[in-house]
């Protein structure tokens, strides 16, 4: 046992790693800054440890697979942090490394905050144009990542959850007459991926052609346990594609997993591994020929 937990907490070490470890390619949502919010873009971040907050220039960070091990797939990743702060290593930088292991190109969202300090974000607003906005320009700009447009997924995180489930059932077209191309773009998600989703947003139905789902969770999460069963339910009665992993213990937060002493906790990761080869995500379904 002792052995696991040093392998484990290497893992997360490895996984999670300093802020500032590498340099990434961070791309603002908006040139100018957010709509309304212009003169605010240039207002630095703070940054703690595990967390960033006092987001005003909204933005996408790059985390690309190692050379040639790209499959074109992607995902927009939304850490959690009750819409106060973003747990952006644990929750962030870490999935994004466990995605580049499978070949899947990671862009970080960084969402505006509607319950940090003296913030002028509203929850059910801003975040819910930030992530819109984040599918329309990875999508418009899939050629320059070799994304393929078809395997562009959402991943949340408690609050993250939440700004999930506000983009990922409706309002996915573009403006075909929108001044700036991105806005035309498709902003439906091709999966999405819930991990201890916020109670705050889980829609009363889904459409049919809403987008399959992984959904996990702990049971003694008395926050976030229930929004995933809510979504089963809701996506067993639309007959889309669902998977859900509910863990007898782990609680809220336990991330990638190696925050936990924990065999099935520890091990979550992998059971979204199989999931995302299942769906065909890591590579296209081949269609059959017929003779």
């Amino acid at each position: 046992m002792k052995n696991q937990l040093a392998i484990g907490r290497l893992l997360f070490m490895m996984l999670a790693g300093p802020l500032c470890a590498h340099a990434q390619t961070v791309i603002p949502l908006w040139a100018k800054g957010a709509p309304g919010f212009e003169k605010r873009r240039n207002e630095p971040e703070q940054a703690k440890d595990y967390w960033v907050k006092n987001i005003h220039n909204p933005s996408l960070t790059v985390y690309a697979p190692p050379a040639g091990k790209a499959n074109g797939a992607a995902v927009i990743v939304c850490p959690g942090g009750g819409h106060r702060l973003l747990v952006y290593n644990a929750e962030g930088v870490a999935p994004a490394k466990f995605y580049n292991s499978l070949g899947i190109t990671v862009f970080i969202l960084k969402y505006r905050l509607g319950r940090d300090t003296l913030s002028p974000y509203q929850v059910d607003v801003h975040p819910k144009q930030d992530a819109y906005r984040a599918m329309r320009l990875v999508r418009s700009r899939a050629a320059e990542f070799n994304i393929d447009t078809n395997r562009i997924g959402m991943m949340g995180f408690s609050a993250g959850g939440e700004v999930v489930d506000m983009v990922a059932f409706n309002g996915w077209k573009g403006d075909p007459k929108a001044s700036d191309p991105i806005d035309r773009a498709n902003a439906k998600p091709n999966f999405i991926v819930q991990v201890y989703p916020g109670p705050g947003y889980v829609p009363e139905t889904i459409p049919a052609d809403a987008p399959p789902a992984f959904l996990v969770a702990a049971n003694d999460d008395a926050c976030c346990s229930l929004p995933i069963i809510q979504l089963l339910q809701r996506y067993r009665e639309a007959k889309v594609p669902v998977e859900m992993h509910l863990y007898a213990q782990g609680d809220h937060a336990f991330n990638m997993g190696t925050n936990r002493k924990l065999r099935s906790i520890n091990n979550w990761p992998q059971r979204l591994a199989d999931w995302l080869e299942d769906s065909h995500i890591l590579q296209p379904e081949r269609k059959k020929i017929l003779h």
